[in-house]
């Protein structure tokens, strides 16, 4: 199952206080945001996916990428506050938002971005890919022309190209005692267009900013269209540097080279879908909005707009204790597991690991997961051949869940 194979009706919804936690061994966390994150969470009868995935009552779920604590309060007054308005109509996109993108990117990442280049989306970043993946289908100077990503990489690549009826190609990442490397070249072409998780999913790397470049000038060459899918960017660990694919490549390459990112990762507001994309190419951001309109979509979105509006303008203070939050227990993990972290993740809160490192059997190790330590993980088989072996948790959990958690790996 892959992160989006769960949109099923399932009454069976499980919660956070379901689970007999032992209390917390961390300090008090000082006043404020912090300390949303060190109370359990109840989810009880909010449809949540990633407890629907439970196989049972006293499971704890860590394969989906969604976070088991509690969103921004200030994405919460605005939603409360724009509800009691009853006009839910039709809405235009506020070019305001344009702006508050690139400030955001200025204050959080120290980049220019231009705001002309930013399309404000009222569709999640899979749908937009899947846009993004048309375009390039229609335009294509190769109609055969592979997508080439690499291998082991977020699921989502794989169907949706499927989808778009392009042929594939997963080109195997190098995994060395530092974590993952760029896979060796050269790369076949022609191609259609290069797809890249930045950072990666699953293991929380943060790519170098020469091997953007690399992947950028090669593009070029090879005429395809490097996308980076940055949802995971705002979430790169203190100490870390996340490096913005448009901003990062050399000028003369920007208009190879789209960005893709959203709240809803970082402000764990998935549930209200929406994306923003950065395109430098004028005349791809004019085809990229005649597409969208072919299905129905245009810039704006009245609960989109609203939620990405407080999250970029509001929700800096909520993120900064999100992050040392995801750090420390980051760290918790990955003392416990040791040698089974295939790659030390710098970003996110995925970590990706070597069954067989755990003592589980590589072919079945999310069910023998589940049934020593009642933890259920993502099979590293969704991520593609480079994946086989592998199980990827989530970590973005309350402070005495994570206790519980650490507990129940002893039953390894």
């Amino acid at each position: 199952m892959t992160d989006d194979d769960f949109q099923r009706t399932d009454d069976g919804f499980r919660n956070l206080s379901a689970v007999s936690c032992s209390p917390t061994s961390d300090p008090a966390p000082p006043v404020g945001v912090a300390s949303d994150f060190a109370t359990p969470f109840d989810r009880t009868a909010t449809g949540s996916s990633k407890w629907a995935r439970a196989a049972a009552p006293g499971v704890i779920p860590m394969g989906l990428a969604d976070m088991d604590l509690p969103g921004p309060p200030a994405i919460a007054e605005a939603l409360e506050r724009r509800a009691r308005h009853r006009a839910y109509g039709y809405t235009v996109c506020d070019p305001v938002g344009r702006t508050l993108v690139a400030d955001w990117y200025r204050a959080r990442h120290g980049v220019e971005v231009d705001p002309d280049w930013v399309l404000l989306l009222p569709c999640g970043p899979r749908t937009t890919l899947r846009l993004l993946l048309e375009t390039v289908r229609t335009e294509a100077a190769h109609p055969h022309a592979p997508v080439l990503f690499p291998t082991p990489e977020w699921g989502g690549f794989a169907q949706l190209c499927h989808a778009a009826g392009l042929p594939y190609r997963e080109l195997p990442l190098r995994l060395g005692p530092n974590g993952y490397r760029s896979p060796s070249g050269p790369f076949p072409r022609p191609a259609a267009a290069v797809l890249l998780s930045n950072p990666h999913n699953p293991s929380g790397t943060v790519w170098p900013t020469g091997y953007l470049r690399g992947l950028a000038g090669w593009a070029a060459e090879a005429g395809a269209l490097l996308v980076s899918d940055e949802v995971h960017g705002d979430l790169t660990h203190p100490g870390a540097i996340h490096p913005v694919a448009v901003t990062t490549v050399e000028p003369a390459l920007r208009r190879h080279v789209v960005t893709l990112n959203s709240v809803g990762k970082t402000f764990n507001c998935s549930g209200v879908p929406s994306s923003f994309a950065l395109v430098p190419d004028p005349g791809l951001r004019a085809r990229l909005t005649d597409t969208m309109a072919g299905y129905g979509l245009w810039e704006g979105g009245l609960l989109e707009q609203t939620v990405q509006r407080a999250a970029l303008s509001e929700g800096g203070p909520w993120l900064d204790a999100l992050l040392a939050h995801l750090a420390a227990a980051r760290a918790r993990l990955t003392d416990r597991l040791g040698p089974a972290v295939r790659s030390a993740p710098r970003a996110s809160y995925l970590l990706w690991l070597d069954a067989a490192a755990l003592g589980l059997p590589p072919a079945d190790a999310r069910a023998a997961l589940l049934q020593r330590c009642g933890l259920e993980a993502s099979d590293g088989a969704e991520f593609g051949p480079g994946g086989a072996g592998s199980l990827r948790l989530n970590y973005a959990l309350p402070g005495p869940v994570l206790d519980t958690v650490l507990e129940w790996l002893d039953r390894l």
